[in-house]
């Protein structure tokens, strides 16, 4: 587990607000952080949410042969699983330090304090009992893990149903949950583990540490105890020597949280039995509350619509008449159609940019509609120079003839004229390309034609 050191300035921060006997979520130096708890749909299944840190509990049994040792007690098997969706810290599929010793702390702590009565869990003496085994999840990490994963842990066993079994002979018969009721496990009592911080070589105390506090601790203090005041496991890390008295306040202290807990884990398994009994709604879902973003429902409220009409009257007194406008029809060139009622445009000021474009696209449309009054090649002469790589046909050249009232004269060609022009340094004329089989006009016809124009 790779956790990313922290600075010089938050650890003589965090060393402070201990002195001063603040901490960072506004709790005093014993108080827990608020305990909630939720069912799955399934017996067994349960998550457990310490303050922000998050632990998944499911619980699963199966039929197997007895230890050689113990041919008459059933199987207990613990695994907590740290996944790096809990924190990026975390390192998958390896088995750290931190790890391996909140593993057995959870066996001593469920396992060898006997609190499920292992022999219940025999079917026949030798050959068949059950494994029951427990798995736990972190979901979140944000301190204090080992608290989180011994409330779920017994919370799980507790809301865990193993199918019904009848023996005849050596046939054993496994029952469904529709041919008879599942058996809840035998319990005893309910162990929990409480963790108290030490800051300062044990000057300094604090009860359900969190992800930062556990930062910079010298030593962490894990008591597990059941609402009897009975001390099942006790273990001290981080070599700090703890005087008898010191000890003796933490079981105290202890034994009020345990108190508390193993009350409110009664009261969440008794509301769950009693909902399903009832026939409502029960599982993960259904403990979302509403309200939220993450809520999968919300309640509609309701709205008065009684006084509609007035409230409306009122913000239409109260509001501003809209300006008159009187718009005007534009018509651009004459003799030409439109699109639309001909309104002028009533869009603000262009900008700079859109007027220099707009001054632009105007020096060139005049430019093109003065040349449209001379022949053929010397349109093409001065289009090449404004204009760039365009291509004209003669149609296009004999609308603007038509709309200037030019002169209009029609090719012999069979093929229509087509006009290249193309980007060059030097202006050069284009002339337009006929058909092979056409041949140029001799200078004695181009003379002829002048003289007709002129006549005319």
């Amino acid at each position: 587990m790779k956790e990313t050191p922290l600075s010089n300035c938050e650890r003589r921060f965090l060393l402070r607000a201990i002195e001063e006997k603040k901490r960072l979520d506004g709790r005093q130096t014993y108080d827990y952080r608020n305990i909630r708890i939720s069912f799955g749909t399934d017996y067994g299944c349960c998550i457990v949410e310490l303050g922000k840190t998050r632990v998944l509990g499911q619980v699963s049994c199966e039929l197997v042969s007895p230890k050689l040792n113990r041919a008459t007690e059933g199987i207990l098997f613990f695994n907590l699983e740290l996944s790096q969706m809990a924190a990026p810290a975390f390192e998958p599929g390896r088995q750290s330090d931190l790890l391996v010793k909140l593993n057995r702390l959870l066996e001593r702590c469920l396992r060898n304090s006997k609190c499920i009565d292992t022999e219940s869990l025999c079917v026949v003496a030798g050959e068949k009992v059950w494994q029951i085994r427990v798995d736990l999840h972190l979901l979140n990490h944000d301190g204090n893990i080992i608290d989180a994963a011994s409330i779920a842990a017994i919370v799980a066993l507790c809301h865990f149903r193993r199918p019904d079994v009848s023996v005849q002979g050596e046939e054993v018969t496994l029952y469904t949950p529709e041919e008879r009721d599942p058996v809840p496990l035998s319990i005893h009592h309910m162990p929990i583990c409480v963790s108290f911080a030490f800051f300062q070589q044990g000057t300094y105390l604090l009860v359900d540490p969190n992800e930062r506090e556990e930062r910079v601790m010298d030593g962490l203090l894990v008591i597990a105890m059941n609402k009897h005041r009975e001390i099942c496991t006790i273990q001290s890390s981080g070599g700090i020597m703890l005087l008898k008295d010191q000890v003796f306040r933490c079981s105290k202290i202890a034994g009020v949280k345990v108190a508390e807990i193993t009350e409110l884990i009664q009261k969440a398994l008794e509301n769950d039995q009693r909902v399903r009994k009832e026939g409502g709604k029960f599982g993960f879902a259904e403990s979302i509350a509403n309200q939220r973003i993450t809520a999968f429902k919300m309640e509609k409220a309701p709205i008065d619509t009684s006084n509609i009409e007035e409230k409306a009257e009122e913000i239409i007194a109260e509001a501003e008449p809209p300006p008159e406008v009187v718009s005007k029809p534009v018509l651009w060139t004459p003799g030409t159609a439109q699109i639309g009622e001909g309104i002028e445009n009533s869009w603000g000021d262009l900008e700079d940019s859109e007027k220099e474009e707009e001054e632009e696209g105007g020096i060139d449309e005049t430019v093109i509609l003065d040349d449209t009054k001379m022949d053929t090649g010397e349109v093409s002469d001065i289009g090449s120079q404004a204009l760039g790589p365009l291509m004209w046909s003669s149609s296009k050249l004999l609308f603007w003839n038509f709309l200037k009232g030019a002169p209009i004269v029609l090719s012999d060609s069979e093929e229509e004229e087509m006009i290249i022009l193309e980007p060059e340094k030097s202006p050069k004329k284009i002339r337009a390309q006929t058909s092979a089989n056409q041949k140029a006009p001799s200078k004695s016809q181009g003379k002829r034609r002048k003289k007709k124009r002129t006549a005319n």
